[in-house]
């Protein structure tokens, strides 16, 4: 975990000449005491790429129609949580939630008790928490405690202060309460469904909707049957798609062994797979959407999840950090680096190479345009790569004022304020976006991790009093909830298997078969490059 950390986070932009993206260093660790004002800076099935599995979704966890027979306090979808003054932190404060352990400013929760927080979550027959607070404590509770421990509290809670334990209990009462508690259970089994691989949250869960389903109304029967039905849905979606990655790990080959015992006459390459650059941008948004659909908002807490000073050790979740999707995006990203880069030093002739330039320059503009800034960036980071960077006549024969544009709109410098600025108006155009293209925003990944990176490792969680900072939390949640919105997006281009197929599987060089194509088609220019291309051609083809 800690080398995918480092990975992750070296987000600077490569010059030419630099390595990957992702194998840079590791940011310096900020201090954990800064204030928040220093850290600041339903459901649409399609067929999956990967064969016949079907990706799981994350619909809005807004149950549209009541639940039963009471009107349930309905709340906006993901991105109706913002509002011109920022994250809808207005919790309706009761007088009971002032001296109870929790503190407000403004009408704005800022910090509690774990305790008093939790009770917070659950309902009772006068009061319904805000989704905005229900998804905010969900992700960011995991700090503090395993999932299965708060589910387990919240259980106790419904079953002992709601009486759903005891059988003469008032029915009238058990009528306003039973939707309520079944609400919020299918929010988190729509919002967070990977806690639910979990046997012990799975126990519970079945426990408590069990009781629920007990009683005499028959509609509470059937919405727990269709809550679990959909989630166990999800959880088989994602294991078959865990099964596809692996599959594809395991069978994957260097190209250069690939080349060994195959004429390099009739090697493919991307050109000949699809020699339309517009079409290879929209095929990688659909692989780029596929995987992020995939990412769990709680993969970005677990991702940083260390013990803190305040923390005991039965409460800090740090036993098994489950972060494989959002890996396997990463993977992604250094896969399609690595994949630019072969196909731009593979051809033997000169012109051939400066074609290939030209064309990923082409992809990469059209992914600006569409919105999937990831798949720009690892193109950019792979054509800046050291063995292509050196290749400079070949890069004398390509016409590269597109591409110096490219590089400025996602130059790293100022905290990339040009990224962030084209990133600001790809999401504005996103809301107000009349066809499903214009909904398209894919973040450069790298960035937001590095964000909530700084974001978690800047702010303490706990404040002085041993209160959970909760005002830290509404921010992390405001930058999570962002991303949930923009991978709901339906990718609404027409998917080619030939193409798909071949930029998740080709085989790609390694980084030293990089190099050694590079010095093959334009040969070292000093001692030192010379004497590795001697080493090269020793250890990797036999010759001397």
């Amino acid at each position: 975990m800690a080398k995918f950390l480092t990975e992750l986070l070296g987000c600077t932009l490569p010059r030419k000449g630099a390595s990957p993206m992702f194998e840079t260093t590791i940011f310096s660790t900020l201090a954990s005491e800064k204030s928040l004002s220093d850290c600041k800076k339903e459901q649409q099935w399609k067929p999956s790429m990967y064969g016949s599995i079907t990706p799981v979704c994350f619909p809005s966890p807004l149950i549209e129609k009541p639940i039963g027979k009471e009107s349930m306090p309905q709340t906006p979808p993901f991105s109706a949580m913002f509002d011109s003054s920022g994250y809808n932190r207005n919790l309706y404060q009761s007088a009971e939630d002032s001296c109870g352990g929790l503190y407000y400013h403004d009408n704005n929760l800022l910090s509690g008790s774990l305790e008093a927080l939790i009770q917070h979550l659950v309902p009772n027959v006068d009061y319904y928490p805000d989704r905005t607070y229900i998804f905010t404590f969900l992700l960011s509770s995991r700090l503090f405690m395993h999932p299965y421990e708060l589910m387990a509290k919240v259980c106790h809670l419904c079953v002992e202060h709601q009486r759903l334990s005891d059988p003469d209990s008032d029915k009238n009462q058990m009528r306003k309460i039973a939707p309520k508690i079944l609400q919020l259970l299918t929010e988190w089994t729509e919002t967070f469904p990977y806690d639910f691989r979990d046997e012990r949250m799975m126990r519970n869960l079945k426990d408590l909707a069990h009781r629920i389903a007990s009683g005499e109304e028959q509609t509470y029967r059937k919405n727990v049957q269709q809550m679990m039905q959909c989630l166990i849905r999800k959880l088989a979606a994602l294991s078959q798609y865990e099964e596809v990655l692996a599959k594809i790990s395991s069978t994957s080959t260097d190209r250069l062994t690939v080349l060994k015992t195959k004429p390099q006459s009739i090697q493919r390459d991307i050109i000949t797979v699809c020699n339309d650059p517009y079409t290879l941008a929209q095929q990688l948004t659909h692989i780029e959407l596929e995987r992020l659909n995939y990412i769990g908002p709680e993969e970005f807490v677990q991702a940083f999840v260390q013990k803190g000073p305040l923390d005991n050790d039965k409460s800090c979740y740090s036993e098994r950090k489950k972060t494989r999707n959002l890996e396997a995006y990463v993977e992604w990203f250094n896969r399609l680096s690595y994949l630019v880069a072969t196909e731009i030093c593979m051809p033997v002739k000169k012109k051939h190479r400066a074609r290939m330039i030209e064309y990923f320059i082409d992809v990469a503009r059209e992914c600006f345009n569409i919105g999937n800034f990831n798949s720009l960036m690892a193109i950019i980071s792979g054509m800046n790569m050291s063995p292509v960077s050196r290749l400079k006549k070949t890069w004398a024969k390509v016409k590269t004022a597109k591409f110096d544009i490219l590089e400025h709109q996602m130059d790293p410098s100022s905290n990339f304020y040009n990224y962030r600025t084209a990133l600001r108006g790809a999401a504005q155009r996103s809301l107000t976006a009349h066809s499903s293209r214009e909904k398209i925003v894919i973040p450069f990944f790298s960035l937001l991790i590095k964000d909530i990176y700084f974001l978690n490792e800047g702010c303490a969680n706990r404040l002085p009093n041993g209160h959970v900072n909760f005002e830290k939390f509404w921010e992390l949640a405001k930058q999570v909830s962002e991303f949930m919105t923009w991978k709901q997006v339906e990718c609404p281009f027409e998917r080619d298997r030939k193409i798909l197929q071949y930029l998740i599987t080709v085989p790609v060089f390694s980084e030293d078969a990089l190099y050694l194509a590079s010095y093959e088609s334009e040969g070292p220019e000093n001692h030192i490059e010379k004497d590795r291309w001697k080493s090269l051609r020793s250890s990797l083809l036999g010759r001397v």
